[in-house]
């Protein structure tokens, strides 16, 4: 068996349909008395119920979490929790919202207690990201990862089938990446299989009937482990270039990756045999490429970065922005190769 290195990172998971009735317990076992509840604008309602659930616990509600975290939303956030007197932060959403609890964390240490409501996998990692003047930056700090994640697929039940197939693909390319990763383990390769096989086989079940709750703990689940995968091994390609497009272009997250992952299995294919040999089993097929695009065609899932609204004349400086800073991935990174899978990715051609 080959070396390698396992860090273990410390967090507690509730996972269970109902799983939100748990939520004043799990502040008080953090030693919190004073929550602020982030979540975005068209999540408000969502972030006012439960401060309402906390009762003495909240003091208030921030719901302005956008896409990318901008640097002011982030500012403006941080001085909110100040003024508050906020002790932790609970975060009810998808990445956004995850993402702009943990611009918080990185400055005041405030812990999270996080509660998704998509499959953005965001609460399993010390992965942070901020936008500023167009550019997206990322870094890992211990301080950013929440302490308690809340699990509670009856929360995933009004998800429109549309936002769920991309989230869902958001959270299966953490795990692709993962099984190719340079500092990928055992232990990582089993839960990025295992995340692949329960997302991918949730999604027909969710095509069939959207409130099927046992096919949305399913995809929770696998998202969860997928989530995982992402918080502990390195990324490469997809995951750079899903972050310059959104960054640069203002691009939505989930549908990037779902545009962008099957073209990045194909640009990768012929370094990564013993990946290929996981994720074909976990996707039941021969053609994880091909299978990656399928698995969302319908439900007017976009596949091309043409119909998210990005010009063609923009994917030069993409190619560009992509292999400006060195990083590490199993193939070569050549810009007009790069430069191609973006055109392979404009035009939404599914991979031979």
């Amino acid at each position: 068996m080959r070396k390698f290195t396992y860090i273990a990172q410390s967090m507690r998971v509730v996972f269970g349909a109902g799983a939100l009735a748990c939520l004043p317990r799990e502040i008080e076992l953090l030693g919190a008395t004073r929550a602020l509840v982030l979540s975005t604008p068209e999540q408000a309602p969502d972030a006012k119920r439960v401060a309402q659930q906390l009762g003495a616990l909240a003091v208030g509600v921030f719901s302005k979490a956008v896409m990318h975290v901008p640097i002011e939303s982030a500012r403006e956030a941080r001085e909110r929790a100040r003024e508050l007197g906020a002790d932790c932060a609970v975060t009810i959403g998808g990445g956004s919202t995850t993402g702009l609890g943990k611009a918080i964390a990185l400055e005041s240490g405030l812990p999270i207690l996080a509660i998704p409501t998509t499959y953005a996998g965001s609460e399993m990692t010390p992965i942070y990201g901020l936008t500023e003047a167009g550019v997206k930056r990322t870094g890992r700090d211990m301080r950013v990862l929440p302490r308690t994640v809340i699990y509670d697929a009856e929360l995933t039940l009004s998800l429109p089938l549309k936002l769920s197939v991309t989230s869902a693909v958001n959270a299966l390319a953490h795990a692709a990446e993962g099984l190719y990763a340079q500092d990928s383990n055992p232990i990582m390769e089993l839960m990025a299989e295992e995340g692949i096989r329960a997302v991918s086989s949730a999604l027909p079940q969710l095509r069939h009937d959207a409130r099927d709750l046992e096919a949305r703990s399913q995809a929770l689940y696998g998202a969860w482990l997928c989530g995982v995968v992402l918080g502990n091994v390195g990324m490469a390609l997809h995951h750079k270039l899903c972050h310059t497009l959104g960054g640069s272009f203002n691009l939505p997250h989930a549908e990037v990756h779902t545009i962008v992952l099957p073209h990045a299995i194909a640009y990768n294919a012929p370094a990564i045999p013993a990946a290929l040999v996981r994720m074909r089993r976990a996707l039941h097929t021969d053609h994880a490429a091909a299978a990656l695009f399928d698995l969302s065609r319908g439900d007017d899932v976009p596949h091309s970065l043409r119909e998210l609204g990005m010009a063609e004349s923009d994917l030069d400086r993409a190619a560009d922005l992509a292999v400006a800073n060195p990083y590490w991935n199993p193939q070569p990174i050549e810009h007009d190769a790069v430069r191609a899978l973006l055109q392979n990715a404009w035009e939404g051609r599914r991979p031979a």
